[in-house]
């Protein structure tokens, strides 16, 4: 039961990071029409949300000794990474084509788990990355020649590879006699992406002013100040405590599965609030993806036929890298 329970919750926790990620674009693009650079609101979002989580790194300031390795590749794949990929993305292409895009990362998982870990994976698991790919190609629409900028289809591909460092990394410390703490993670990542964003975006060529007068939300003008406030507390503290939570709680792949309904709900609101219509048949490419997305992170790898995989003792080890990689690792 109380397995039952936990698994409950993780998945309640996975629906709420999806919906307040979803939001992100949607807040900050105004922000950058309104003539912020996309690498100052990430600044702006990833520093004010350090900014929030600063006592509990405090609190959990052991893990500076104990995961160094881990808190550095969260800050800089799934803090700094995908913001900033993501944030850049969406200022040249829509924001539901960036996240579709995005969305490819499970397709990528599943691509971990076969090359880096070796291990083999169910055709229904690769059915899904075809399927992925051709939804992917009709979003962009590709018998047009791309009708799409091209930097900006890169900048959402480069944000979907840190995405994988997301997943990855928020599964990590669980199988320890002292299990990492996944709130100290977020806050030493959201500080460590904050200096990463501070040396590359360069914060103090930003023209503040902007931020005391107001964006324009498709015909409506909204102050500038609240856009940010939902931007660092909801799709960012929020977001990211809930999604790293409920990683814990379920695992990568079946967390991910949830975590697809990110693009559904970033395209529903852009298309309402920042009227960015899609196609029918970018629609169709766009259910293509998060179907062929859905396949890929929720079938099985094939057991191995002989002895353990390459690379693991055949110990709780590999017995934990199975549970994981069939999503059905254990709270």
């Amino acid at each position: 039961m109380h397995a039952s329970q936990g698994r409950s919750a993780g998945l309640g926790l996975a629906l709420a990071s999806a919906f307040a990620f979803g939001g992100s674009g949607v807040a900050a693009k105004p922000l950058i029409e309104a003539g912020l650079d996309p690498l100052h609101v990430v600044w702006l979002r990833v520093a004010g949300a350090a900014l929030v989580m600063l006592p509990v790194a405090w609190r959990h300031r052991d893990l500076l000794r104990r995961k160094p390795g881990l808190l550095l590749g969260f800050g800089l794949l799934a803090v700094a990474g995908v913001q900033a990929f993501y944030f850049a993305s969406i200022s040249r292409i829509p924001v539901g084509v960036a996240l579709l895009i995005e969305y490819l990362a499970p397709a990528l998982v599943l691509g971990w788990v076969r090359f880096v870990q070796r291990r083999p994976v169910t055709r229904a698991a690769a059915l899904g990355v075809v399927l992925a790919v051709v939804g992917l190609a009709c979003v962009v629409q590709v018998w047009s020649g791309l009708s799409f900028d091209l930097l900006g289809l890169l900048l959402a591909l480069a944000a979907a590879c840190c995405q994988v460092g997301y997943f990855v990394l928020s599964d990590q410390g669980t199988d320890e006699a002292e299990p990492v703490d996944p709130l100290g993670v977020i806050a030493y990542g959201l500080l460590i992406g904050a200096l990463v964003l501070t040396a590359v975006a360069r914060p103090w060529g930003m023209d503040a002013g902007l931020l005391t007068g107001r964006a324009d939300l498709d015909g409506t003008s909204v102050p500038a100040w609240l856009l940010l406030g939902w931007i660092v507390l909801i799709a960012t503290v929020l977001a990211y405590v809930t999604g790293v939570v409920s990683v814990r709680r379920l695992s990568p792949q079946v967390a991910g599965v949830v975590a697809c309904l990110e693009a559904v709900v970033a395209t529903v609101l852009a298309w309402v609030l920042l009227g960015e219509h899609l196609d029918p048949p970018q629609l169709l490419g766009g259910a293509l993806v998060l179907v062929g997305a859905f396949i890929a992170q929720s079938a099985a790898p094939k057991a191995p036929s002989e002895g353990p995989v390459a690379g693991s003792d055949g110990g709780p080890e590999a017995e934990r890298a199975e549970e994981l990689s069939a999503g059905r690792a254990t709270p």
